[in-house]
């Protein structure tokens, strides 16, 4: 994960426009530069599969495909997600980035703010087939709002809640929960308050991101959020506490969660639930990691994430953010052209539908989401969540030191909890103060 590294690595952002001014970009911010076009892309693709083979595996084909329609052969570098935001930064910094990247959309904001991104203005975005191919939500999520967004959507995700049936089935439930409530009752009849050796939910507490997704939708359901209108955080708000206080209490009090999912960073809960071991965990676009697993479709179930009562919705009833991951043109690439010939191959309808179907993802083409690849139970939750009931997290400059200031406050949180300390209202608010003072401003 970030750990320290990230923490001294966000801090580049608030000087990052002066930096850039010094490394030379290649291109004005709609595409002029150089007339030299390299016959070379290279290209950062985020580990979206359940292994990085397995990110090569299925780009490589593609990849070749585009290289024989224009020429233009891209050296691919696959990086996991503990690595990708330091990766990225030290690249603004440096100003020797790739030519084309993919980001997390919930980075958009803060890595605009740095001036290394193409902005991608109408005449960007005609330059791929416009605007108005892509879900509304899904560009809400890439770049401040009034702004030219400083990626392209790619892949659409949003969180469900998957469920074991098997391990359900033999604890005698016969519904899957509908609300947070419901999420503790069956979790109880599974774990029997932590002595049946296997458990009711899982988590990866040394996942930042995870922490951070999850945590935003219950103080979205908590009536509170981790910023003010103005962007400034309020991370110790009463509904915010109390969000992060009952995300704690599932391993703390209910005793649903295992303490050793504190330690968990990447797709080990996805393992534990293969195994028969956790009944229900909260991600997104789980078949393709289930199916390395070698569990069969007929394995698990997903329905919406849970809320406090009632249905989904907007205002309270936020149950998911708005994920996913965003393409994104380096500034100073010497081949803007080139960069988005490339990005428009790879959000064109038919790429659209092999890629999204291989990661499990929701396509952000308002023409290929409807696809008969993307009818299946799991991704028809995640698209009807991504049009109901998500929002995107904060689009604002700090929104990548949110990640890491709060999402290591939670990991410490969580390892308390494992080391059997006592963590109260008061022990979630000292760590979210101490988050909230390490923010640069």
């Amino acid at each position: 994960m970030r750990k320290t590294r990230a923490a001294a690595a966000v801090t580049v952002v608030t000087v990052m426009g002066t930096l850039l001014a010094a490394c030379g970009g290649g291109t004005s911010s709609d595409g002029g530069g150089s007339n030299e076009q390299p016959k070379t892309l290279t290209y950062w693709a985020s580990n979206q599969g359940p292994n990085i083979a397995y990110d090569k595996k299925t780009l490589a084909p593609e990849l070749a495909k585009f290289q024989k329609q224009t020429g233009i052969k891209v050296k691919l570098e696959v990086i996991p997600w503990s690595d990708l935001l330091n990766r990225i930064l030290a690249a603004t910094t440096s100003g020797q980035g790739p030519d084309v990247l993919n980001i997390g959309n919930t980075w958009s904001a803060s890595l605009q703010a740095t001036g290394a991104l193409l902005p991608w203005s109408t005449k960007n975005f005609d330059a791929i087939g416009g605007k108005d191919r892509f879900n509304a939500s899904a560009v809400a999520a890439a770049g401040a709002p009034g702004k030219d967004p400083a990626a392209v959507p790619l892949y659409s995700l949003a969180y469900a809640l998957y469920y074991n049936k098997k391990m359900f089935h033999d604890a005698g439930i016969t519904t899957p929960p509908t609300t947070w409530a419901d999420v503790i009752k069956d979790g109880k009849k599974i774990s029997k308050n932590g002595t049946s050796g296997k458990w009711g939910l899982g988590l990866e507490g040394s996942n930042l991101q995870e922490n951070i997704h999850i945590s935003y939708v219950l103080a979205k359901q908590h009536g509170a959020d981790f910023f003010d209108k103005s962007g400034k955080p309020t991370f110790t708000s009463p509904g915010a506490v109390d969000a992060v206080m009952q995300y704690v209490d599932m391993m703390q009090k209910d005793k649903i969660i295992n303490p050793g999912n504190a330690e968990y960073a990447q797709n080990q809960s996805l393992q534990d639930f293969a195994k028969n071991k956790t009944a229900m965990v909260m991600w997104q676009a789980a078949a393709s990691n289930f199916n390395s697993q070698h569990m069969s479709p007929s394995d698990w179930g997903a329905v919406p994430m849970p809320v406090q009562s009632g249905a989904p919705g907007q205002g309270k009833q936020v149950n998911s953010m708005v994920a996913g991951i965003n393409m994104a043109i380096f500034n100073n690439t010497k081949n803007v052209d080139g960069a988005k010939k490339f990005v428009k191959f790879m959000t064109s309808d038919a790429e659209q539908v092999i890629l999204n179907k291989a990661y499990g993802s929701v396509p952000p083409i308002k023409t290929a989401d409807s696809n008969a690849a993307f009818q299946q139970t799991d991704i028809k939750v995640m698209a009807n969540t991504l049009q109901t009931s998500a929002t995107p997290l904060p689009q604002v400059p700090s929104e990548s030191q949110y990640e890491t200031q709060v999402g290591t406050a939670l990991k410490n949180l969580w390892a308390n909890v494992a080391a059997g300390k006592t963590v109260t209202k008061a022990t979630v608010k000292s760590a979210l103060s101490k988050a909230q003072q390490q923010m640069t401003q």
